[in-house]
């Protein structure tokens, strides 16, 4: 993306914002609350009004809402959108209804998220880190190029995160681009190759996690406070995270 601006009304949530994420790259965006990372996420979607420019493989975003999956972009949400009342294979087939190969799609992604021994159990019976797999599953059955993962370790253990760790990376290895907006700050430093840093809705800094760790910006913006409340959440709010 570049010089990616939302604006609503006189309040200016993005403002001139450009990164790009590599294929088989891990990009973590981070910030205080209020930075502007969810708005990053719906802007790239189509679900705000933006200027600047979007590109998905080489293909620029309508303005207009498209149908993302067809661009080649997948997105979790931090509500996971389930159908409780729906079995898992039917939850992950969902994106995929329209396609001859769905089962063969769906399949696919339960066997890699450990999802196949409980495909025709409803979703609201599973306990939080299944449901979070799921949604996981459902995000990757269409074979995405560029996935979105918004706040994948929320309410996680930290066994469950170690695993979505190794996940992740896999997902990434197999040639996606995989861009995640998450709190967790030791989640993103052992996982992400590069690190975006949004604040007031502007970048400020960007780099490896070493970088990150050593800016000086960063350190007062967002890190000093997540090493002292222990879970990355920043000391501001707002109601465009």
């Amino acid at each position: 993306m570049e010089q990616l601006t939302v604006k609503f009304g006189g309040l200016t949530a993005l403002d001139d914002v450009t990164f790009d994420v590599r294929p088989s790259e891990v990009v973590a965006l981070i910030g205080p609350n209020g930075a502007g990372k969810t708005t990053v996420f719906n802007a790239v979607c189509s679900l705000l009004r933006s200027s600047g420019s979007i590109r998905i493989d080489g293909s620029t975003v309508p303005r207009k809402t498209p149908q993302l999956a067809r661009l080649g972009l997948s997105r979790t949400l931090q509500g996971l959108g389930l159908f409780p009342t729906m079995t898992v294979a039917e939850n992950v087939r969902v994106p995929v209804a329209y396609r001859r190969n769905a089962d063969e799609l769906v399949g696919a992604q339960l066997e890699r998220l450990g999802l196949s021994s409980i495909a025709t159990r409803p979703v609201g019976e599973l306990p939080f880190p299944d449901r979070k797999r799921v949604a996981l599953a459902r995000a990757l059955a269409n074979d995405p190029s560029l996935l979105l993962l918004d706040e994948p370790a929320g309410g996680l253990s930290v066994e469950d995160i170690d695993s979505l760790s190794d996940t992740v990376r896999d997902i990434a290895s197999s040639g996606r681009s995989v861009l995640l907006v998450e709190h967790h700050v030791d989640f993103v430093m052992g996982l992400a190759d590069r690190i975006v840093v949004l604040d007031f809705g502007r970048v400020i800094a960007r780099g490896t996690p070493d970088e990150i760790r050593a800016d000086p910006r960063v350190e007062e913006a967002y890190l000093g406070v997540a090493a002292t409340n222990g879970n990355g959440s920043g000391p501001r709010t707002g109601a465009h995270a």
